[in-house]
């Protein structure tokens, strides 16, 4: 596969760790940002250990100026970017009787702005080169409603709706895939406050596949050659039905 420079978000656990870790063994130079600065250089370590190559750097999907900070030095340090992951989300369930708005506020900032800010960011970039590759990391939360998930299902909702105007608008050398799991074996359930949800959602995560699930699909949409554009991919365990 063509070596290529792949930006991910949310890179410290789950979904963002698997694929940084899989892309970085199948020889792409990956570009971690998240938050965590502690489990980003793990991470980054780890993929150094075994031969691969890796940057990491603190960033908050919620600011646009970090994002763009984070996209730009990738391309000066690297002579490009190629691809970037928009992988960062959080999932703080409730019912919307619990009017738990500071949650919902959170929601909105890093599943939807977030994804917006490396847009902004990554496609000026694209268009430069006249080559580049948006994976959105959504989830089948954009294709069903649940109770207690309904600001959670609208913003995965939303992910997926912006990805693909995203990828009618552009011109055919920029590629736009839209992924979107099933439940994975991540840390995103911890963050739920409310414990009618935490409970719920317990149940719901009995079955699960692992995050590295994920990335395999995220290997094979950006290793097809440059005219084939993956649009979608739908991933879940076999039980979830």
């Amino acid at each position: 596969m063509e070596q290529k420079v792949v930006l991910i978000t949310g890179a410290s656990s789950g979904i963002g760790r698997a694929t940084a870790l899989r892309l970085a063994r199948e020889g792409h130079q990956v570009v971690l940002g998240a938050r965590r600065e502690d489990r980003l250089a793990e991470t980054a370590a780890a993929i150094e250990a075994a031969g691969g190559k890796a940057d990491a750097r603190r960033l908050d999907v919620t600011d646009r100026a970090d994002v763009a900070a984070f996209v730009d030095g990738a391309a000066e340090r690297h002579g490009r970017v190629d691809v970037l992951v928009g992988n960062a989300g959080v999932m703080p369930l409730s019912r919307l009787d619990a009017l738990l708005v500071e949650e919902w506020d959170r929601m909105i900032d890093v599943n939807v702005r977030g994804l917006l800010y490396g847009i902004a960011a990554a496609l000026p970039h694209f268009q430069r080169q006249g080559a580049g590759h948006f994976v959105t990391v959504a989830s089948i939360a954009a294709y069903r409603v649940s109770p207690a998930a309904a600001v959670y299902c609208g913003t995965k909702y939303a992910a997926w709706a912006i990805t693909e105007g995203l990828r009618q608008e552009l011109d055919p050398s920029i590629r736009v895939t839209t992924v979107s799991p099933g439940v994975v074996e991540s840390e995103l359930a911890e963050s739920i406050t409310d414990p009618g949800a935490r409970e719920a959602m317990r149940t719901y995560r009995a079955e699960s596949i692992p995050a590295d699930s994920i990335a395999q699909a995220i290997s094979y949409a950006i290793g097809q050659p440059a005219d084939v554009d993956v649009n979608e991919l739908v991933i879940r365990p076999a039980r979830q039905r």
